[in-house]
């Protein structure tokens, strides 16, 4: 219902456009309130990139900020990763992750990208206390912060924004009667739009999401996904149809596809009853990091890696070697 309401499939999200007027006016007073100094903002004495979006729901950032990351570290580049950590509940913050940390205390994309890259990676409410964090324990070049585009409290070098190339902005209202965190007129003031997936529009960066062989959660072994036989896919993303969507281009039909909410906490019980014995739970590498604790051996997930096209790769890279060369 929410994405119909939000599309402007639905006509009650007129009902709910009082709300979203409120949510307007607040955002851009607190806008007005760091622009005009009234509101304080810390700078790190590092570069901050921050890989963001104008609308709720999952747009592909934090395969982005992978990216970022793994090619940073081919150039020589210390990188450290900060979030929110939305989802997580730790006892305490900042919270800079190790190899025991698990997503119920610091949220999925954290532990995946901290499990992908091996990179310090800490999360807090207040961003700057989990840059700091990091700034105190280890020697980094550059931040890259997963989503935060609209937490103005921590002052920024570099925004990119990621935007769904097929869903777009939907009715292009704030929430709760649309999907906007911030209206699209802000894209003029970032550094670079990244479009996932659909048709890239002027001056935008495309971006695919390809995705890899599928992998085993407990012993690690790597397939191509379609030589795995009766395969249930499930998904518990900010948008799951995208990656059924994704298995449909690799020619794999499951027998059956199972939705969960972004950020569904999962236990044996719920997904060992997703399939039987003779078949094969395919899930994406952001659920894989909430499982592997009570993985079964026919269990998989597929990663997938953000692509770009060489010459938009390298203007990326060079804009925030440009900020870390100061």
């Amino acid at each position: 219902m929410i994405e119909r309401i939000w599309s402007g499939e639905s006509k009650l999200y007129l009902l709910l456009l009082p709300l979203s007027w409120l949510y307007g006016l607040i955002s851009g007073l607190r806008q007005l309130g760091y622009r005009c100094g009234w509101l304080k903002s810390w700078r790190s004495p590092v570069p901050v990139v921050v890989v963001g979006n104008l609308t709720a729901g999952g747009n592909g950032k934090t395969p982005v900020a992978i990216w970022l990351v793994e090619n940073l570290q081919r150039q020589g580049i210390r990188a450290g990763v900060v979030s929110r950590g939305y989802g997580g509940k730790s006892a305490h913050y900042p919270l800079v992750l190790d190899q025991n940390t698990t997503t119920e205390v610091a949220g999925d994309e954290p532990v995946l990208i901290f499990q992908r890259t091996g990179v310090p990676v800490a999360v807090a409410p207040v961003r700057s206390d989990a840059v700091k964090a990091l700034l105190n324990q280890f020697k980094l070049d550059v931040i890259i912060t997963d989503d935060g585009l609209q937490h103005y409290a921590l002052q920024r070098d570099v925004e990119l924004v990621v935007v769904d190339g097929t869903r777009r902005f939907g009715n292009g209202w704030w929430l709760p009667a649309g999907p906007m965190r911030e209206r699209a007129g802000r894209l003029a003031s970032v550094d670079a739009v990244i479009t996932n997936g659909g048709k890239a529009r002027e001056n935008e960066i495309p971006m695919e999401l390809k995705p890899g062989e599928a992998v085993n959660l407990l012993s690690g072994e790597r397939c191509q996904v379609i030589g795995l036989p009766r395969i249930v896919a499930m998904a518990g993303i900010g948008h799951p149809p995208r990656f059924f969507q994704t298995l449909n281009t690799l020619n794999v039909q499951p027998e059956q596809t199972h939705a969960f909410a972004d950020h569904q906490p999962y236990t044996e019980a719920l997904l060992a009853d997703l399939v039987n014995t003779e078949q094969n739970l395919l899930m994406t590498e952001k659920d894989a990091v909430k499982c592997r604790a009570f993985a079964q051996n026919n269990w998989w997930y597929l990663p997938v890696d953000a692509q770009f096209p060489a010459e938009s790769a390298e203007k990326l890279l060079a804009l925030i070697m440009s900020k870390i060369e100061k």
